[in-house]
Order: structure tokens, then sequence, then C-alpha cells
């Protein structure tokens, strides 16, 4: 059980049987009353996000919320396959349960496949992932001043801004939360 102080972004919170990740916390106390906690929580089944309060002598239970190794074998339609590492059972998600996560899969990659209590919800990507730039435009020599950025696709369709000096067939580092370039790999 979780108290409201337990209520920090990336605690995995269960209301009413659906499990929540808490995305945004901020406490609060007025002077005679007791404290509150006023969050933002992603429904880890659909994505939709909520705002809820929780009260001082809220007890709040902890989601089940467990990660088993997989491997991405590749997309049938609006269906993504995987495949656990340790049973070798089929998993499959549909594209709308995936969401973004989909611009980052590539074949035969390794993912985490996130479970709530026994059975498969999502997709967990590692933080950083090198993909290499297969259309952008040529950047403008002498137009670096201002460190402007251009719209670049990656191997896997992604679309995101870049700096100028990265040019098609070079390899990028994206962040997979929030889908920005980070860095180009040398």
């Amino acid at each position: 059980m979780f108290g409201i102080t337990d209520l920090k972004p990336g605690a995995k919170i269960q209301l009413e049987t659906i499990p929540y990740v808490v995305t945004w916390s901020q406490h609060s106390k007025q002077a005679r009353g007791g404290g509150v906690m006023k969050t933002k929580l992603r429904n880890l089944l659909n994505g939709s996000v909520v705002e809820k309060t929780f009260q001082g002598a809220d007890k709040i239970e902890e989601a089940d919320i467990g990660f088993k190794r997989a491997q991405f074998l590749y997309q049938n339609g609006d269906d993504y396959e995987f495949m656990d590492q340790e049973s070798f059972e089929s998993i499959s998600f549909d594209k709308g349960l995936l969401g973004d996560t989909t611009y980052f899969l590539k074949d035969g990659m390794d993912v985490d496949i996130q479970y709530f209590s026994g059975t498969p919800i999502n997709v967990q990507l590692p933080p950083k992932m090198d993909l290499e730039v297969t259309e952008t435009d040529p950047g403008v020599k002498g137009d670096t001043a201002a460190g402007g950025s251009k719209p670049a696709t990656t191997e896997t369709g992604y679309c995101l801004k870049v700096p100028l000096f990265i040019e098609i067939g070079d390899r990028i580092v994206v962040n997979t939360d929030t889908g920005e370039y980070c860095e180009r790999v040398k």
C-alpha cells in the first residue's frame, strides 16, 4: 500500500482494478487541513490520462506490474508480433495500443513486455535508440548561427527535427520517451 507521499512520477498504482502510472504530482498542505496530493495518472491499459487528487489518509494499492524480455518479430497489418525470450510464446499487440512506440520498432530488436497481473499490456522500449536517417533536406551552409533544425525521417518512418548538419545515411540517437534527437552516432 502507498501513502500519498509515495505518489511520485513513475509510481505504478491500481485504482478500481485498473493500473496507472503517475506522470505528475504536486503535494500541498493547507493550514488546518491534512495534506493533499494532486496527480496526473496515465492508464496503462489504454493510455488515457486522468487527474486525481488524493487526501492525506488515502491508502493507494500498488499495481502488480512485471516485465519479461521479448523480441519484436514482425508487423502483420495493424498487429505487432513479439516472442517471449523464455517460453518462446507469441504475443500480439494492436497498433492502437502501442501508439508511437511502433515508430521505434525494428525487426529482431529486444524489448520488455509489461505485464499486469500476469497479462501482457504494453511494450517498454530502451530509453534511447540508434536510427538511420533515410530522408532529410540538405543543410544550408552558413545557416547555423541560430542553431537551426530541419525535419528528418528515420528508417522506421519516424519524423523528427534534427540539426542542420545531419545528412541522409547518418545514424542518430533518439530519446524514445520524448521522440527528440539526442546526438549523432560517432
